[in-house]
């Protein structure tokens, strides 16, 4: 089974630095790319001067993570893709449970290792930690991580087992699978485009899997920081698109729900003197109109399974109930 590691740059010349050499270090069985998304810095010319295995792609644009690499990607050739981030540290032998995990199981389609806190490494990482699901109305959580609240790892998720979606900081694909689904939704331009993807598959079948036994170190936030309104505005419009494109069911109660709730969190930012947050979400909101039309076109056109969902309300289940861990 040939496996390419593709890391989307942007910029990330110092990043390229840090992480690069364990990721060559410790994938000896893999070809490594860097698909740089049309970078102003030295990035391209560092890598060529100290890394001359290392394939280079150069997108002519930055179209962000979905664009940058539905075009990397259709450079590659191999049986199963790794996305990787520039900010990731991974660990020896890493590669070798997630192709057993392929190789064992056909129908997984999808991927996704341990992600760990590179600069806290007793505990989970954010994006994606253990493995995401969703619930009824569209939030994502993980296993190891629940709104802002993130576990320490205790060995508790030290299986392998069928997950929601993978997390697209360190996201493995079967290549005919991604082609199949025509890759990512280019609107998004970054967040929430793995989740929408995974959410594709699960509607046609296929099966997303966490494999405990590998591990990786994520940084987080290292090209755009959770302080920046521009990551608000892409997280509450792209999770309006992810629920309206593939959730099954009556749209219109899910949606006016979702828009209820993102006027309280919009309140919220207020209250805590963040108003170019709140700018933000109703910005996302507009954005999630005009491209509606769009979104239903699609909802009609594909097939929806039920039970996307673990839970009715997470928000319920966290603000209310005080659940903190899954």
């Amino acid at each position: 089974m040939k496996i390419a590691l593709v890391i989307l740059n942007w910029n990330g010349k110092s990043l390229l630095e840090t992480f690069l050499p364990t990721v060559l270090e410790h994938s000896k069985d893999a070809d490594i790319y860097v698909a740089d998304n049309a970078s102003t810095d030295a990035s391209v010319a560092f890598v060529n001067a100290h890394f001359p295995s290392v394939k280079i792609i150069q997108n002519q644009e930055n179209g962000g993570y979905a664009k940058g690499y539905n075009d990397a990607l259709k450079q590659v050739n191999a049986d199963v893709f790794c996305l990787l981030n520039s900010d990731v540290e991974v660990t020896p032998n890493w590669l070798d449970p997630i192709l057993k995990a392929f190789k064992n199981n056909p129908k997984t389609a999808i991927v996704q290792p341990k992600i760990k806190d590179y600069n806290n490494k007793s505990r989970f990482e954010y994006a994606g930690a253990a493995g995401g699901f969703i619930d009824k109305l569209g939030y994502p959580y993980c296993r190891g991580r629940i709104f802002n609240t993130i576990e320490e790892d205790t060995g508790q998720y030290n299986d392998t087992s069928h997950i929601f979606w993978a997390s697209g900081a360190c996201f493995f694909i079967r290549k005919d699978i991604f082609n199949a689904l025509n890759g990512f939704d280019a609107s998004f331009f970054a967040h929430m485009e793995e989740i929408d993807l995974c959410w594709r598959a699960f509607n046609l079948g296929h099966r997303a899997t966490y494999v405990g036994a590998s591990t990786v170190y994520h940084v987080g936030g290292a090209t755009l920081k959770n302080t920046n309104p521009k990551k608000t505005f892409l997280n509450f419009r792209n999770s309006l698109f992810t629920l309206t494109k593939n959730a099954k069911g009556n749209l219109f109660p899910l949606v006016f729900t979702r828009l209820v709730l993102d006027g309280v969190a919009g309140i919220q930012y207020l209250l805590q003197l963040k108003p170019t947050h709140t700018f933000a979400i109703i910005k996302a909101h507009f954005s999630y109109y005009a491209h509606l039309s769009a979104l239903l076109k699609f909802r009609k056109r594909h097939p929806k399974r039920e039970l996307y969902y673990n839970k009715t309300s997470i928000v319920w289940s966290y603000f209310v109930n005080k659940n903190k861990t899954f």
